[in-house]
């Protein structure tokens, strides 16, 4: 059967009219090419084999979300160093102006000017940031960002953050920096991506303590990463009593596996029909007023 057939029967069976996805990958096509080589020389770093599933153009990959149903989606892009995020906002506000479907996302570095080009992004519209602190090997609590944290708390403007220590660990990443963070800005509304893996327990405990944290999916589940980095059976419940605060994420398009397969990862979980439905548009659609 067609990926699109089985993402539309997905769909059906969760009553769910589309799916709102707050983890996808765009990005000017030398960066992204770069992120490719990145995965496919990432063997040894992760153990395994990365084999990027939609290896396309643009305007494939933009048709092939809209063929799943996909009615919003973001264009997480990341500085590795200084003086990159500033022409990455710009490149994605120019992308998010002819994609109507795409929520406007931007990033930041702790740099000299990072306040200035925050603000400029959140005047301009930006809907969403993503942070890595993986890739961008710096502490959360750099006090260069400190004033950006407190822009984007008091803007309400959410932030996806690459901060758990997988798929290998970096220098600031983990939850102790993160605790930090969020005891300086309790309202922070920080989205922690892959649901913080392989520390999920400890993220799981900050969104229990902090209402505006929530937890995205990105990868969870899998079974490319549950043979890594399996989730605590044991926690279940505790995901159940979050079902307000996880979002669907997919890392689109730089997954080693079928789009719908996270889908149903999801499903799998056995925590109800509401619940999935939630996770899988209503719980983004009201965090970003698109209903």
């Amino acid at each position: 059967m067609p990926e699109a057939q089985q993402v539309a029967a997905f769909l059906d069976r969760y009553r769910l009219p589309g799916l709102v996805d707050v983890h996808t990958h765009f990005m000017p096509e030398r960066v992204l090419r770069k992120v490719w080589a990145y995965f496919d020389s990432a063997g040894p770093l992760v153990g395994t084999e990365w084999p990027i599933t939609y290896r396309e153009e643009e305007s494939q990959r933009l048709a092939t979300l809209r063929e799943f149903k996909v009615e919003a989606f973001t264009s997480m892009l990341y500085p590795h160093k200084a003086g990159m995020a500033r022409w990455l906002n710009e490149w994605a506000a120019d992308f998010a102006a002819r994609t109507p479907d795409c929520l406007h996302t931007a990033t930041f570095f702790p740099e000299p000017g990072v306040e200035a080009y925050v603000r400029q992004a959140l005047e301009s519209g930006a809907r969403v940031f993503k942070a890595h602190v993986q890739v961008g090997a710096y502490e959360p609590n750099d006090p260069l960002l400190d004033p950006v944290w407190g822009l984007l708390a008091e803007a309400g403007v959410p932030i996806v953050t690459h901060c758990g220590s997988g798929p290998a660990p970096g220098k600031h990443t983990g939850p102790e920096p993160i605790a930090r963070l969020l005891a300086r800005h309790p309202r922070l509304p920080l989205v922690v991506a892959h649901m913080g893996m392989p520390e999920y327990t400890d993220f799981l405990e900050l969104a229990e303590r902090y209402e505006e944290v929530r937890l995205d999916t990105t990868m969870a589940f899998t079974d490319f990463v549950e043979r890594q980095a399996p989730f605590p059976k044991g926690e279940l419940g505790r995901l159940a009593d979050l079902g307000d605060r996880v979002l669907l994420g997919s890392d689109f398009p730089n997954i080693p596996y079928p789009y719908v397969h996270q889908l149903e990862a999801i499903g799998r979980l056995g925590l109800g029909d509401d619940w999935v439905r939630a996770v899988c548009r209503n719980n983004a659609a009201a965090l970003f007023g698109l209903d």
